[in-house]
């Protein structure tokens, strides 16, 4: 469906209040099945995506290939708990910018020290100190969303009155895109400095044993 120019803005905004954070407590406290995953992930998620109803948030090719890759821990007797859901959330978060090594830097270190680690301080309270951080960020983004968008509409003022729509909304698209460009550089840049520091402190330990 085409989105008149005047209404693109409200569309995009309204598209992110539809954006859903898993609250710990909606997630179960009992084990689950790979099947009761995939539909309790489609079921908080499958709002914020592409084509809801088409695209699917989470399948069990996806979860074999994260344990694979050592992403997830494996299951118990075929059975994920609430923690499984919590590091399968960070994932799904992070496979549409970062490769699959990335993630491994980012989760490998919280999963080895908080994941079923029965202190207080516990995978489920880095989700919940990580996800409520997002959440009070969302006013920000959404006003730096219109400010982009006002930019993108005073550009290509000389441009052939047929093609100005298009190429504000290109312009629009531009913008958005190189802020996630250079967010991904930052990002990249964060995961290489995590790397050396975890691969420094591995070569320490092993000259500490010999």
């Amino acid at each position: 469906m085409t989105i008149d120019s005047n209404d693109l803005l409200n569309s995009i905004l309204e598209s992110l209040d539809r954006v859903r954070y898993i609250n710990p407590e909606d997630i179960p406290n009992i084990d689950l099945y790979m099947d009761q995953i995939t539909t309790f992930m489609d079921s908080r998620l499958h709002s914020s995506a592409r084509n809801p109803g088409e695209d699917k948030i989470l399948t069990k090719t996806m979860i074999n290939n994260y344990a694979k890759n050592n992403l997830l821990p494996p299951p118990v007797k075929k059975k994920y708990s609430k923690e499984h859901v919590l590091l399968l959330i960070f994932i799904y978060y992070y496979k549409g910018i970062l490769s699959i090594n990335d993630i491994q830097t980012l989760l490998g270190p919280i999963t080895e020290r908080y994941f079923h680690n029965g202190g207080k301080f516990n995978l489920e309270s880095i989700y919940r100190e990580a996800f409520t951080m997002e959440e009070r960020q969302m006013q920000a983004l959404k006003e730096d969303v219109k400010a982009k968008y006002r930019a993108a509409q005073k550009t290509f003022q000389d441009a052939p009155e047929e093609d100005a729509d298009f190429l504000r909304k290109f312009a629009f698209v531009c913008a958005l895109s190189f802020d996630v460009y250079l967010k991904k550089l930052m990002i990249e840049k964060i995961i290489d400095e995590l790397n050396g520091s975890r691969k420094t402190g591995a070569k320490e330990k092993s000259k500490n044993k010999e």
